[in-house]
């Protein structure tokens, strides 16, 4: 079969075309990210991998193709979508195509607000450690999954198990039939609480055999989730973790009587860990496998991604986005540093509206006394959108509530800050760029 992926440069699509090309398919695709940077590292590893990368201009589509999937970031006047329809190629939003791959396959569907990517790649991790030769598509990039023709967001094993990010952005997530399901917690993110309860119901019903919940979150608990296996820190569930010792970058418990290890510091991390290890448990794995292999596991990139610690500064890059991610992030931060700069880049102007009062709650709730906040311009991906909104917003309400925040629209006058905190936190999502300031600030303070 022969499919061509337009916007393949983001991380679903592009974990969606390293995986069917591994299956043996033929793969091409284009992205305006790619037209920009062509020597983008995630163009570079499709290359790698034989996937053919074409201008987003419509030319690199003939009739050939069997298939073309959109990213849903595609807009509808795009050359590549007029082109697909003016050939009578068949024609799939990724979201749809996932939904195809997944029908055929017995998927763990990873859903919740919060977590997805890491529990998603954390499980696939502690699979392919096991010997169970999993499948995985997922959001994030597992750092021991990536090499030279792959990001780290996919894995295609012998087995008959994928496990999936079940996202909820734009609705889908309701089609999914999946086998397992883990529902990690419900806040606010693409849509309201109410919204997103109400999917994840219909994806519980949608399950066929276990699905695995947060016993903890509030949320979670008024709606009605259907054959329920929960795992837990504060309450009594199946899966509890005891005798917690949070340390600054790693974490020991117990479950069940089972002493544990997990290289990832924070109470979200100790979630994320106990939701892998109540799936595993429920299909049959016993707790002292899992535990043998937790410890190996070193991550997600761009997930408290450390790229300077050196007894004086530390340096932190995380995709953090929403205000329940941001609290968790933050609440980390304060067991390890007394004095944090925090750089936030909000995602997308609708998002930003719609997360705005979160955000700020999130932020003045947070800050010490002793903590900054800088705020970078909106991360604007192209496309038509309402530009009503600005960083500035935001912080002009931090400030009134007392706390120390500011807007700066050049990011390389940020390189004038460091020195002034002990830690930086630069943390942001869709953009990995990101990544780059993070490591210029820890040049400039080695």
């Amino acid at each position: 079969m022969k499919i061509f992926f337009s916007g393949i440069g983001g991380s679903g699509v592009s974990a969606i075309a390293g995986f069917v090309a591994d299956k043996g398919y033929s793969v091409s695709g284009s992205d305006r990210l790619f037209d920009r940077n062509p020597q983008h590292p995630v163009c570079r590893r499709l290359k790698e991998h034989g996937i053919l990368i074409v201008p987003q201009d419509g030319a690199g589509i003939d009739k050939s193709f069997d298939l073309v999937v959109f990213s849903t970031a595609v807009e509808k006047d795009n050359p590549e979508f007029i082109r697909a329809h003016a050939l009578g190629i068949p024609v799939r939003t990724r979201p749809e195509y996932l939904a195809d791959i997944v029908s055929h396959c017995r998927t763990v569907a990873v859903a919740g607000t919060s977590g997805k990517s890491t529990i998603s790649g954390m499980l696939a991790f502690l699979m392919q450690r096991l010997g169970m030769e999993p499948n995985f598509m997922g959001g994030g990039r597992v750092k021991q999954f990536k090499s030279e023709k792959n990001s780290g967001n996919y894995l295609a094993g012998k087995s008959d198990m994928l496990i999936f990010e079940a996202c909820e952005s734009d609705g889908t997530i309701v089609d999914y039939k999946p086998a397992y399901s883990i529902i990690t917690n419900l806040d606010l993110d693409h849509h309201s609480v109410e919204e997103t309860g109400q999917m994840f119901e219909r994806l519980s019903d949608n399950t066929s055999g276990t699905v695995i919940t947060g016993g903890d979150d509030k949320n979670l608990l008024s709606y009605k989730i259907r054959s329920s296996v929960r795992f837990s820190i504060d309450r009594d569930s199946e899966y509890q973790a005891l005798d917690i010792e949070y340390q600054p970058f790693r974490t020991l418990f117990k479950v069940n009587g089972q002493n544990f290890e997990l290289s990832l510091p924070g109470r979200h991390n100790l979630y994320n860990a106990l939701a892998c290890i109540a799936l595993m448990a429920e299909l049959g794995t016993p707790l002292k496998e899992i535990s043998e292999a937790l410890p190996e596991f070193s991550g997600i990139e761009r997930r408290f991604d450390i790229h300077l610690n050196n007894g004086r500064y530390l340096v932190i890059d995380d995709y953090a986005h929403n205000p329940h991610k941001i609290s968790s992030l933050m609440l980390t931060m304060k067991e390890i540093s007394k004095k944090v700069c925090y750089i936030f880049q909000p995602h997308g102007y609708g998002p930003t509206r719609l997360m705005k009062k979160g955000y700020i709650e999130t932020f003045a709730e947070n800050l010490r006394d002793s903590d900054h906040l800088v705020l970078l311009p909106i991360y604007y991906a192209g496309g038509t959108t309402s530009k009503d909104i600005s960083s500035r917003d935001i912080t002009d309400e931090i400030q009134v509530m007392g706390k120390s925040a500011e807007t700066i629209e050049d990011r390389g006058s940020i390189l004038d800050i460091p020195g002034r905190w002990d830690s930086y936190v630069v943390f942001g999502a869709r953009d990995d760029s990101l990544s780059d300031l993070a490591e210029e600030i820890a040049e400039r303070l080695r």
